[in-house]
């Protein structure tokens, strides 16, 4: 066991199970490689990195996330109207992810929430937000990061 633990600039391997409210698995390292990122750098929200600090290699735990440190509440104005027309040579169906460009020129993805007529609902929330989630981790190592 490693005298280090995760904090800023650690880099952390750990095996993480996301679940819902229900138990059902939305993300999981568990039947692959574990996941090693360094603390701080973005690849996980910080709502998920907070629970972690202070633990070191062997340790595991289970979190719940709440939607505002996670994937945030969903938000009604992320639902957008948009034209059939708009849909070119795809026929919109409900549950379809696809990805939108946004005013920025950047890739949006939205779900179509429900299709009526020549209006097509997309809702461009995070498919997660709005839920509570439990974060499972068992830390693997811990370590400072390389600077470049």
């Amino acid at each position: 066991m490693s005298e280090y633990r995760v904090d800023e600039g650690m880099e952390v391997t750990l095996h993480f199970t996301l679940k819902l409210e229900d138990g059902t698995v939305v993300d999981s390292t568990r039947e692959k490689e574990p996941a090693t990122f360094q603390m701080g750098d973005g690849n996980l929200p910080p709502g998920f990195e907070y629970p972690l600090k202070g633990m070191s290699d062997g340790e595991s735990g289970s979190f719940e996330i709440t939607p505002e440190h996670a994937f945030g509440q969903h938000n009604p104005q992320n639902v957008q109207l948009l034209s059939r027309d708009d849909f070119e040579d795809i026929e919109p169906e409900v549950g379809t992810v696809m990805s939108f460009a946004d005013a920025a020129g950047g890739e949006l993805p939205g779900v179509i929430t429900s299709v009526e007529g020549k209006q097509v609902e997309v809702d461009f929330n995070h498919p997660l937000a709005g839920r509570t989630l439990t974060f499972e981790v068992e830390v693997i190592a811990v370590k400072p990061a390389q600077t470049h």
